[in-house]
């Protein structure tokens, strides 16, 4: 994606997503949605998913011309491992995915399904405490740019856990940018 420099082979890549404690000073420009802090490539359109109530948000979704991305955070353990239990779910196919296979990845196990004929990729990630979760949607012709641009957006992800204690798999809350809300 455009805000990333790719680097040469001497210099590390990345390593996140990060826990806010441990979040770079790299002057890559995020998106605060209060439990994560994406980066945003100019030009993308954001679409705010509602409550039926229209009282939380439940997901920011960022639409590019490759497809959809979403990143949410989710409460865990601070053992971690909740990764391979959502992965393990994903597999035993959800209503919402017609087939689902296993693939390996940057972070480990990625989770890769079909719908409508349009292809869906869940990538995982457990921190200290959470757990953070990128899905792109795609047709299958982008399927491949899709899914490196969801993990470049994963390795600037910064994630705030807060100190509430919360059960494993709750989701952590989002907070839109004054801006944004007003726009809503």
């Amino acid at each position: 994606m455009k805000w990333f420099r790719r680097r040469n082979r001497d210099t590390p890549t990345p390593s996140g997503p990060y826990d806010v404690r441990d979040a770079p000073d790299d002057g890559v420009s995020r998106l605060d949605l209060g439990s994560v802090r994406i980066p945003v490539e100019p030009g993308t359109e954001l679409r705010v998913e509602l409550s039926p109530d229209h009282t939380e948000v439940r997901a920011v979704h960022l639409q590019t011309g490759l497809g959809q991305c979403t990143v949410s955070a989710y409460a865990a353990s601070p053992a971690g491992g909740l990764w391979p239990e959502v992965c393990s779910d994903l597999l035993d196919l959800p209503p919402s995915m017609e087939s689902a296979r296993a693939e390996r990845g940057e972070w480990g196990r990625e989770i890769v399904g079909e719908r409508d004929g349009m292809v869906i990729r869940f990538i995982g990630i457990d921190g200290p405490g959470w757990m953070v979760r990128g899905v792109a949607v795609t047709k299958p012709s982008s399927a491949a740019k899709i899914a490196a641009a969801l993990r470049d957006i994963m390795r600037a992800t910064i994630v705030v856990r807060g100190n509430d204690d919360l059960p494993d798999r709750t989701p952590l809350p989002i907070t839109l940018p004054d801006e944004m809300a007003r726009h809503l």
